[in-house]
């Protein structure tokens, strides 16, 4: 779909999009079926059974089985799609994550489609979800399914066909003893089907069956075969900062062959997950990054500083500013041709470069900052960026309240107007989200600005209100986290104070008592850096 036709989506709002009725359409688009598997050939020869009856046209559906290293190897049965192979990963990897990335890159289809080895899939599976695909090539469908078990054994995959090219496949188990997907599905519920939900939609993407244009998810990375485990969601988190749509698709229905891994061991699940996924994923208000000081994978905003033919101590300014930064969990890309800083002979004082040279020789040992040739069209995977101007230093707690402001609204984008004596410059803080989905969706010549604001929203505000400050009137680093210090002492012992009078009064204090505590507690944390 070119950028001329592409749909405008305001944030996860696909209520836009009409899909057309199933059976009563046209499809054009290739899609390929990729199914992880590792052993359970008898559950696999099933999923293969189910496939083989789909409603969407068979020369435009392709299955690939990637063999994660059975033992012994896994084989196509007799029941098999007609287009359908096997393939078997190498041995540089292993999981379901190795295994969907190796299919993914064998793959033709114009749309890849993940399958999971243990799911049968009702007949209109793949058409349900292939019909948004010819809508927008940026979306993300997800597929419904319930979990069953088996008393008596699975059936057979001459019934499975049977059944699924008979239109009888919900009666191959009982619905009243399976089970649903609760909290993906209570909380698409919750939602309106994810329409509401906005920047956080990608949550949901967990499970065994998603969907997504090849050209998105390559643009994403592909699956992140480095894990084991919480792939899907970590997928999901990175086709969202590539501006991508979730659309969960009840019609796309299917049993899950046995409970999931969350079902059988969710405390140790959680607990295997949270290491890896918390450095790659940086949510808001994330409690496994709040008050660590730590350097993350993947960090929360990406300070864009270009230092093109700007003095070194105005660089220095704004970068050591973001660095000492009560948000800890930030980067900083500053942009200069640093390619051209060769180890040649020259004066060192008189050296037309030496701005840069100082510059890169400030940061070069600090493992939050890159240099960077030119600035890239967005900071994914991060998903917020600021570019602020040399000169111009954030507050102590500007990220923070940055962030704050822009999660509150959803907003794309928030500029920052700053006066200078020679004009007015604009800092940019934006959702990478926003930024991507207005890189997918706009014309030739339009202004990205305003396409930002059609798909995200946007808003003006006084960059020195209290999120700016000229270089010259910051104070020092050291000063910042001083006072920083301060505050932060003088809140906990309010706090401790509220505590001591609870525990002395033996009985819970009067509200009028709790809120004057906490009100100043509050008080000392807003209270801005002195000047």
């Amino acid at each position: 779909m070119s950028t001329s036709e592409a749909p405008r989506i305001r944030h996860n709002d696909y209520g836009t999009l009409a899909p057309p009725k199933i059976g009563e359409w046209e499809p054009r688009l290739s899609v390929s079926v990729v199914i992880p598997a590792y052993g359970n050939q008898e559950k696999l020869d099933l999923t293969l059974a189910s496939l083989a009856a789909q409603t969407y046209p068979s020369r435009l559906l392709e299955v690939v089985v990637v063999d994660d290293g059975s033992a012994p190897p896994l084989r196509l049965p007799e029941i098999v799609p007609e287009r359908a192979r096997l393939i078997r990963t190498g041995g540089d990897g292993w999981g379901r994550a190795h295994a969907c990335r190796t299919g993914s890159l064998a793959a033709d289809g114009d749309v890849v489609h993940w399958l999971d080895a243990d799911l049968i899939a009702f007949p209109e599976h793949v058409e349900a979800q292939l019909r948004w695909h010819h809508l927008a090539d940026y979306l993300a469908v997800l597929g419904y399914k319930r979990f069953v078990e088996a008393d008596e054994g699975w059936p057979t995959p001459q019934a499975v066909f049977e059944a699924i090219e008979g239109g009888s496949a919900e009666k191959l188990f009982d619905l009243g003893r399976s089970r649903r997907h609760e909290w993906v599905e209570d909380m698409i519920d919750a939602t309106d089907g994810l329409r509401k939900h906005g920047s956080r939609s990608f949550r949901v993407h967990v499970g065994a069956t998603a969907s997504v244009h090849a050209s998105l998810l390559k643009a994403a990375g592909g699956m992140d075969d480095s894990l084991v485990l919480g792939e899907d969601v970590e997928l999901g988190y990175r086709l969202a900062q590539r501006g991508a749509v979730f659309v969960p698709e009840p019609a796309a229905r299917s049993w899950h062959l046995g409970p999931s891994t969350q079902m059988r061991d969710e405390e140790r699940l959680t607990r295997h997950n949270e290491p890896y996924l918390s450095h790659r994923l940086p949510m808001h208000r994330d409690w496994r990054r709040r008050g660590t000081g730590r350097q993350w994978l993947v960090p929360c905003v990406d300070v864009v500083v270009d230092a093109r033919g700007r003095p070194h101590e105005e660089v220095r300014a704004t970068v050591g500013a973001v660095l000492a930064s009560t948000l800890p969990d930030a980067a900083v890309t500053i942009v200069g041709p640093w390619s051209g800083l060769g180890g040649e002979r020259r004066a060192p004082l008189d050296d037309p470069l030496l701005d840069l040279r100082l510059t890169r020789a400030a940061f070069a040992h600090d493992g939050r900052v890159t240099f960077a040739e030119e600035a890239a069209p967005t900071s994914a995977p991060a998903p917020f960026r600021l570019t602020c101007p040399p000169g111009w230093a954030p507050t102590f707690d500007a990220l923070q309240r940055l962030l704050e402001l822009a999660e509150t609204e959803d907003f794309g984008a928030v500029l920052l107007a700053l006066p200078e004596a020679d004009g007015l410059k604009v800092a940019r803080f934006e959702r990478t989200a926003a930024v991507a989905r207005a890189l997918a969706v706009r014309t030739d010549g339009e202004d990205l600005d305003d396409v930002v604001y059609a798909t995200y929203g946007s808003v003006w505000i006084d960059g020195t209100e209290w999120a700016l400050v000229p270089a010259a009137d910051a104070a020092p680093p050291s000063r910042r986290t001083e006072d920083l210090l301060t505050w932060k002492k003088r809140a906990e012992r309010w706090e401790a104070e509220a505590d001591r009078l609870r525990r002395k009064l033996r009985a819970p204090l009067s509200t009028k008592l709790l809120e004057a505590a906490h009100g100043r507690t509050s008080r000392l944390r807003r209270r801005k850096e002195p000047r």
